[in-house]
Order: C-alpha cells, then structure tokens, then sequence
C-alpha cells in the first residue's frame, strides 16, 4: 500500500484559488493611455491570472478616456453595477442568493515604488466611484524587483547575467543609478531595492530621482567619486509613469547608457498577485527572486 502524503518542506504547496464572490483585481494604470500602455497592461493581467485561477481581473487608466481606454472610475462603477445585476438575477430565478458585501474590487497601482501624485489620483478615483474598493500598496521594494533590474541591465549588455559562469560583458558597468520617479520617497524606497541589486551585481547601486532637477547627476558624480568609472542607468520604473524620453535624456545628461524599464516582466504580475490574495486574506506564499549566483 502507498504510504500517506506527509507534510514536510518538499511537499508541493497546494494552489491557490479565487473565492466564489470575491471581488475583482483592479490594476490601476498610470500615465497617459495607448496602444503600448494597454499592451503592457494586458500582458501583466494574463500572467496574473496564470498564476491565480479564477481571477476576475480588469484594468483602469488614471488617463483613459472611457471609450477605447475606460477610465479607473469607470471600471469601478461597472463591476458594481455587474455584481448587484448578477445577485438580482439568481433572485429573480428563484435561487438562494447572497447578498453582496465586501469591496467590489481590489485596486492595485500599477507603480514599482511610491508616487504621491500618482497615488493621489488613484485615490480620488476610487472616492469618485462611490464604490466600495480597496486601496493596496505599491509593488515595491521587493527581492522581485532587484531581478527584474538585472535581468533588464543584462540584456542591455550593462551587467553579468550569471557570475557563477563568471562571464564578462566588456560594457559592464561598475556603478549603477536606479531611477526612479515620486520625489525623496521613491528615493529612499527605491534604495533597498537597490541594495538587493547591489549584491546580486557587486557592484554599487545607488539611487535618484528622474522627477527632481540635479539628482541623477549628483548621483552620478558620487558614484564616478568613489572610483565607478563605467556608469549604467536602471529605470525603477514598469513603463506607463513616465515619458521614456526623460528617461533617455537623462542617462545622456551624464554620459551613460540605460537599460529599459521593468515592463511586462513575469515578477509584476507575480507581485500584483501577491498584493491582491494579500488584501483578500488568503494568504499566498510570498514570491521568491531567483538566488544570487
């Protein structure tokens, strides 16, 4: 006969799934909406429901326009008014139903650290609403994250993708400026996740704000004081918060390259999960970053 499962640390954790009723994961998109907004947008919502099931998942603009790209607000409204249809219609069968309580959705910013006026926003949609929502925290700092900016960095060919394999990349960099937006905040939040990056690259990490005039050139010159010599610029951004352009012009204001903002990367979703079954209560194992090689 085989012998029962026994719980132990190499036992497989059972997956995790939506709540009948639960409310709806609202990804608060910030920035002006596009094609490649909503792409991204998209892209980071189907890897969340691949990695939660029975995901009832939707997307609002803080700059949409409610037709083609429906405004944070909007998306609010409708899935009340969609949640109150549905209970009156298994009424009206004849069915024992439950009436709703409990937020109508969960909304998660779409921000890898904090941003007042962008939070500001966010907020005051969910208060335009009138609908009963819950608010979650930014994404960052997470372990997460600091994998993400290395695997952006690697594949502008700034940094070592595997230091076990000791391969060299002859453009390196051996100082990194990790951008970020939202004043002194996002500043000092961005910093521990910069010290996470710091040990996966062994290089030093520093970081600075996009949206402040002089930070990233101080940054830069204290970074080239302490002996770096070859810098590289590292967006703390996923993409929407902020024109790329600014992101372009300030890595040539001090004379380095940047790599490309965090994106669609697998571990935004994972994190927007985590933030969501967080709020909900179910209580999810928290997402791991890949192992410092």
């Amino acid at each position: 006969m085989p012998r029962p499962r026994q719980p132990g640390r190499h036992r497989r954790p059972e997956p995790l799934t939506v709540p009948e009723g639960a409310p709806a994961l609202v990804l608060a998109v910030p920035g002006t909406a596009g094609t490649a907004t909503r792409s991204l947008a998209e892209e980071i919502v189907s890897i969340a429901r691949s990695e939660l099931p029975g995901l009832e998942a939707r997307i609002g603009y803080l700059e949409g326009d409610d037709a083609e790209y429906p405004t944070l607000q909007s998306v609010l409204t409708q899935a009340a008014e969609e949640r109150t249809a549905r209970y009156e219609q298994a009424v009206a069968a004849g069915a024992e139903a439950k009436e709703p309580e409990g937020p109508v959705g969960i909304v998660v910013p779409l921000l890898a650290g904090p941003d007042s006026a962008l939070l500001r926003q966010v907020r005051q949609a969910v208060m335009d609403s009138r609908v009963a929502a819950e608010l979650t925290d930014v994404l960052g700092p997470h372990p997460l994250l600091a994998e993400a900016l290395h695997v952006r960095l690697s594949e502008a060919g700034l940094a070592r993708a595997d230091r076990a394999r000791l391969f060299t990349v002859a453009t390196a960099a051996d100082g990194i400026i990790l951008a970020s937006v939202g004043g002194e905040e996002a500043v000092q939040a961005a910093g521990i996740t910069g010290m996470l990056l710091a040990a996966r690259l062994a290089v030093p990490v520093m970081a600075a704000a996009l949206d402040q005039e002089g930070s990233i050139a101080g940054v830069a010159e204290q970074l080239r004081s302490s002996g770096s010599q070859q810098l590289a610029l590292a967006p703390y951004l996923i993409g929407p918060e902020i024109d790329t352009a600014l992101v372009e012009a300030a890595a040539k204001e001090v004379g380095c390259s940047a790599s490309e903002a965090l994106g669609p990367y697998p571990a935004i979703g994972k994190l927007v999960v985590t933030k969501y079954t967080t709020a909900l209560g179910i209580a999810p194992q928290q997402p791991q970053g890949a192992p410092v090689r």
